[in-house]
């Protein structure tokens, strides 16, 4: 039984007391009321967002359901194909029929599962959805739509090699993987072959890509609509596609005057690429060329826990840029996509913390973001090894005090409003929570091979890349040992 790693005072005691399944929120219920009157599969995010990984040719509406394939036919003909492509059309269809989509399951299984909100909610009550709730119900599903929120990963460049990534996702990666092969577990999770079996093999950087150049030629008139631009990777900050789309925005000030961009970085680059950066964000903000801007980052755990998971991350230089990018502007904020899994759970009280540091550092009423800093608790879901199922259950009290320590944090719990952790950022991390203790179908059947490509694949990464699995995880250390020891 692992020891415990948060001491409640009576005031958190009195929280975890009261601490419901659900955070009522009647903006959200009428949301939910709204899709529904259409079925309770309906979701806005699958005509109004878009998730382009040009690296790979694939396109998906949100981060939950697999990528399906854009065909190369399509976008010469029509380069707003790489948005609605037939497959996500029909997808369309069958929520406009009131039917739920298979591919969607992440936010079925929260729905049925709990009384919490799912992504569906959240992605249909944003700003860049919902005013197009009218137009999507009375629209033709075979119709064309120029998406609000939009999110392209122009290449798989990367300098990290996250443990739960692949080379599809990053160049590290995929250098490893050339010069070592696969990892030895039975899910083949990061060799090529899965790569093939999924068509995501990467087009090589310097090659000619087909999606780009039809991104190329939408990007004029899709830039007319847009609500929300977001660069993803690899590392953005690698691409100069990234750049050549800051000097866009800054040449041609948007029709709306109401943009948001977004853009992810492990904030781990070269502090020239950095500085070139942070360049970039004041000239934005002195033009008044946007009207907020969000940094994507990641990191899932604290000091060298952090940098295990995130190879190649240095924890403190990062931390420096993350201050560093607040003080830049006042139109900035930072929120963490933190993607929650088995080596987040003994320190994660400590990003929580940091966390809610940097929220008060840098609350100000007068700020754009009263809050500048926010915590996306996510779980991760593939590869299954990794997930925070593989845990045994005496863990699930870990991730119970990381729900509970962020309630306590919560904003109504201070003065200042925009102090705290909100309700989104609460509900998230008790998703998790809810999701651990959940029954997971074949759980007893396949925990035994789960747990052994836990230790197999962390056996081969402490060999590959020189760390130390023991070290760095003394809280998870017996258990990876009693993984080594698992035959299949």
């Amino acid at each position: 039984m692992p020891k415990e790693i948060i001491k409640l005072d009576k005031k958190t005691e009195a929280v975890e007391e009261k601490m419901e399944l659900s955070i009522e929120n009647q903006h959200f219920v009428e949301t939910k009321k709204k899709l529904d009157k259409i079925g309770p599969g309906m979701c806005l995010a699958k005509w109004t967002q878009v998730t382009l990984h040009m690296q790979t040719g694939h396109n998906h509406s949100c981060h939950h359901p697999r990528t399906h394939k854009i065909d190369v036919k399509e976008i010469q003909r029509n380069p707003s194909a790489l948005h609605n492509t037939r497959y996500k059309k029909q997808r369309r269809k069958e929520m406009l029929n009131g039917k739920r989509p298979a591919e969607c399951d992440y936010c079925w299984n929260v729905e049925d599962n709990s009384d919490r909100f799912s992504d569906r909610v959240f992605k249909s009550q944003e700003s860049w959805s919902l005013p197009h709730y009218d137009e999507i119900v009375n629209s033709d599903w075979r119709e064309d739509i120029n998406p609000r929120y939009v999110e392209v990963a122009f290449s798989n460049a990367c300098n990290f090699k996250c443990s739960y990534c692949a080379p599809a996702f990053s160049t590290k990666w995929q250098e490893e993987i050339e010069n070592h092969g696969a990892y030895p577990t039975t899910d083949e999770f990061n060799s090529f072959k899965y790569n093939e079996l999924e068509d995501k093999m990467p087009i090589p950087l310097r090659a000619e890509n087909p999606y780009k150049e039809a991104f190329w030629k939408w990007w004029p008139d899709l830039y007319q609509d847009l609500h929300t631009f977001r660069i993803t990777g690899g590392e953005p900050l690698l691409a100069n596609d990234t750049f050549k789309v800051l000097d866009y925005i800054l040449e041609h000030p948007n029709p709306n005057k109401n943009l948001q961009l977004a853009i992810n970085s492990n904030l781990g680059g070269p502090v020239q690429l950095i500085d070139k950066f942070i360049d970039k964000i004041k000239r934005l903000e002195d033009e008044d060329r946007i009207k907020e801007l969000i940094v994507f980052t990641s990191v899932e755990s604290w000091g060298e826990q952090a940098e295990y998971i995130r190879h190649g991350l240095e924890f403190n230089y990062f931390w420096d840029n993350i201050n560093r990018i607040l003080e830049s502007s006042s139109k900035v904020n930072v929120t963490n996509m933190a993607t929650y899994n088995a080596l987040s759970v003994p320190n994660y009280h400590k990003l929580i913390k940091g966390m809610y540091d940097l929220k008060t550092k840098f609350g100000n009423p007068n700020r754009y973001w009263k809050s500048a800093v926010f915590l996306d608790s996510s779980y991760l879901r593939y590869p299954t090894h990794q997930t925070v199922q593989v845990l045994p259950n005496e863990w699930n009290s870990y991730i119970l005090k990381h729900a509970q320590l962020v309630d306590y944090y919560g904003v109504p719990l201070f003065d200042h409003h925009y102090i705290g952790y909100s309700d989104i950022e609460i509900q998230k991390i008790k998703r998790i929570y809810d999701w651990k203790i959940a029954e997971w179908p074949g759980k007893e059947q396949q925990v035994k091979e789960h747990r052994y490509n836990f230790g197999k694949f962390f056996q081969e990464h402490d060999k590959r890349r020189g760390t130390n699995f023991c070290k760095t995880f003394p809280e998870l250390a017996d258990f990876y040992r009693q993984c080594l020891e698992i035959r299949l």
